[in-house]
């Protein structure tokens, strides 16, 4: 069979329109999980008894969980035992924010224990408040060290939308399939969904290492 590339020009807007879905859920779901990262690592590392051992919990059960089973679980379980029922797109977001919040909390909480106990010492000597510590003194310097797992978690989280498939939400990977379903052309449609994969992970990849570059520590 000869590869077709008037195919893929044929479909490029419904491709396009799949890669446009995977970027908001992408990052609606990292702005989400970045913040439940925080909060969570944050506990972890410095909480009370009670809030490190809610934030263990629910980073070894999202941990130990595939993000497939997650998201079946919020589109198909949660109505019939909680009957609440959420639409596919909400499932994904709330799928990606809820894993890559698990993820980032570990990440966040190595960070923040990398830094010198003394800096978090001098800052409290010198009057201020736990909290003002981490956000002022600490918290700069644990940014530094977060950005490359930081951009690893990003590139995942990306890559997981194409799980969505299972729950109908239209993303790159569910326009693929809907687009072989009509002309058969596998092979010329799959080519162009690994490419815009590989363009959105190579676009990522390169701004964060820009990023990186910019706030390494020497």
């Amino acid at each position: 069979m000869d590869f077709d590339w008037s195919v893929i020009t044929a479909s490029l807007p419904d491709l396009i329109e799949g890669v446009k879905l995977t970027i908001f859920i992408a990052v609606c779901g990292l702005a989400g999980g970045s913040i439940v990262g925080v909060i969570a690592g944050v506990f972890r590392a410095y909480g009370p008894l009670a809030l490190n051992v809610a934030a263990q919990v629910y980073v070894e059960l999202i941990r130990g969980t595939p993000i497939v089973v997650q998201v079946m679980f919020l589109y198909f379980a949660l109505p019939l035992l909680a009957h609440i029922r959420i639409d596919g797109l909400s499932a994904a977001i709330i799928a990606i924010t809820v894993n890559s919040g698990a993820y980032l909390a570990e990440v966040v909480r190595g960070a923040l224990l990398s830094i010198p106990k003394g800096l978090t010492e001098a800052g409290l000597a010198m009057g201020l408040s736990m909290p003002r510590v981490l956000v002022r003194i600490v918290g700069p310097l644990a940014f530094r060290r977060l950005i490359p797992p930081l951009g690893n978690q990003c590139i995942v989280s990306l890559k997981d939308t194409s799980l969505f498939i299972v729950i109908g939400v239209g993303e790159l990977t569910r326009k693929g399939q809907e687009i072989i379903a009509g002309n058969f052309r596998a092979v010329e449609i799959w080519t162009a969904v690994a490419v815009f994969y590989l363009v959105l992970t190579g676009a990522m990849t390169l701004a964060l290492r820009l990023v990186e570059r910019r706030m390494r520590i020497l």
